[in-house]
């Protein structure tokens, strides 16, 4: 019955007889045992780490014994007695673990009446869907006295939001910690992103900028820095050139900018002397959105302002390199624009052709290339098929190529910021990557980061030009 028009109707203890009974079904879900920790705080890996529980006593995760009894509780509450039970008492034994995918049927049965204080003792038992027992014992409750009928609330929607992705990432970077020139961490943002991605064992850190400073900031905020190396130079230029110097002499294998704009250090990489190497440089958003079943490279939301059909091309090469490292192999390359078709007055949608010709002759590789495609489209199979739109990367997109930099930018703060979504940044197209912290950043996202960086600059370094 639909819980919009289910009522639910007690029986009062005058209505209720020795040997009447009420019992209630669920399946037990994954989700629902990792719901159940996340209320409880009981995170015993034996409800929630496959690789540990695979050599526990079950052999596999097995559900918490008090979420079984919790389906005894809804019985009492919502169909004997129902509505203005009073829980008093329970005594129950655990008599066979419940599984992930467990059908469970909890039934009470009354076997005493107290009628001097309205009083019931209930059998109660749980068996799975093979009819083996799971749980048996008895409840005592205070039953209601005055009738209740009263449509039953509609329950909020509950989204489990997992980031496993990103822990993905921790496993496969690079397993020894990186040289890593911090570029002018003068503020608590950069200095303290420097901090935990060594502590999580990504980076070894070179501070590059004033030491004075530096010291100030980690003593004003209780940053440990005691373990790195500071490179003083005067200001945030110097310390620019100074960490671009240092990458391409081979010093250090990433960058990480600190308190300075991004112009600045970009200004130095792609400097005669700096870490250019023929690629045009661009931003790659990894982004792990709960709701969507693989890793989203969005690009480019930070580099490129509009970039021209050429600009296009490389910052595609790019992502699609980024993406076979991370090991996806024939990624699908979904070019955004606001309609499907090509209109000449539109010039995404003339990009997003020329772009598919290219990657028809050979002029980027790698991928699986279709557009234009609108981001529903590109990520729902649903809402492709109701367009008619039939296509190999339609509502399976491994990345979003975003017309201009506005665009890039506003999607990938939508999907931060109203789907729950972990972002990790990272510049490609030169020497060394370089990792671009954001205040709004959380640990989680600065050390995925990292982690990100570490697996590019563990693969093939670029040779810089110049």
């Amino acid at each position: 019955m639909d819980m919009q028009t289910e009522l639910l109707e007690n029986r009062i203890f005058d209505e209720i007889a020795v040997g009447d009974s009420a019992s209630l079904t669920k399946t037990i879900t994954l989700d629902d045992i990792a719901l159940f920790s996340v209320i409880s705080g009981d995170i015993n890996p034996a409800h929630l780490d496959a690789d540990y529980a695979a050599s526990d006593l079950f052999h596999h995760i097995i559900a918490q014994g008090v979420l079984t009894a919790g389906l005894i509780s809804a019985v009492l509450g919502t169909k004997l007695p129902g509505p203005g039970t009073i829980y008093l008492a329970q005594d129950l034994k655990f008599r066979a673990p419940v599984s992930p995918g467990d059908s469970i049927t909890a039934t009470v049965t009354v076997t005493e009446r107290q009628p001097e204080k309205h009083r019931l003792i209930l059998d109660c038992h749980c068996v799975n869907q093979a009819g083996v027992e799971v749980i048996r014992g008895t409840a005592t409750v205070q039953a209601p006295t005055e009738k209740v009928s009263r449509r039953a609330t509609v329950l909020p929607e509950v989204r489990l939001l997992r980031h496993e992705r990103f822990r993905t990432l921790l496993t496969q970077s690079a397993a020894t910690p990186l040289l890593t020139a911090i570029v002018h961490p003068c503020d608590e943002v950069s200095l303290r992103a420097a901090a935990e991605a060594a502590s999580a064992g990504l980076i070894t850190p070179i501070l590059v900028g004033p030491e004075p400073k530096i010291r100030s900031v980690a003593a004003a905020f209780g940053i440990d820095i005691s373990r790195f190396w500071i490179e003083h130079v005067p200001h945030s230029h110097a310390a620019a050139a100074r960490a671009v110097a240092l990458a391409r002499e081979g010093d250090v294998k990433m960058l990480m900018k600190g308190a300075l704009h991004t112009d600045e250090l970009l200004h130095e990489v792609m400097a005669e002397t700096g870490l250019r190497t023929g690629r045009r440089l661009s931003h790659v958003y990894v982004m792990d959105v709960p709701s969507y079943p693989r890793p989203l490279l969005v690009t480019d939301a930070a580099i490129n302002i509009a970039p021209s059909l050429a600009d296009k091309q490389c910052i595609i090469q790019n992502a699609i390199d980024l993406a076979h490292i991370l090991g996806i192999a024939n990624p699908l390359v979904a070019i955004l624009a606001a309609v499907e078709t090509i209109n000449p007055a539109m010039p995404a949608t003339l990009d997003a052709a020329a772009l598919c010709k290219m990657a028809e002759r050979g002029q980027i590789t790698g991928g699986t290339l279709d557009g234009p495609l609108a981001f529903d489209n590109a990520v729902s199979a649903a809402a492709a098929t109701q367009k008619g739109i039939a296509s190999p990367v339609a509502g399976l997109a491994d990345i979003l190529v975003v017309p201009n930099i506005e665009s890039g930018n506003i999607l990938a703060k939508q999907l931060t910021f109203l789907a729950n979504a972990d972002a990790a940044g990272i510049v490609l197209g030169a020497a060394v990557p370089i990792i671009l912290t954001s205040r709004a950043d959380d640990a989680r996202t600065r050390i995925a980061s990292c982690a990100l960086a570490a697996m590019v600059a563990g693969h093939h370094r670029p040779v810089p030009h110049g």
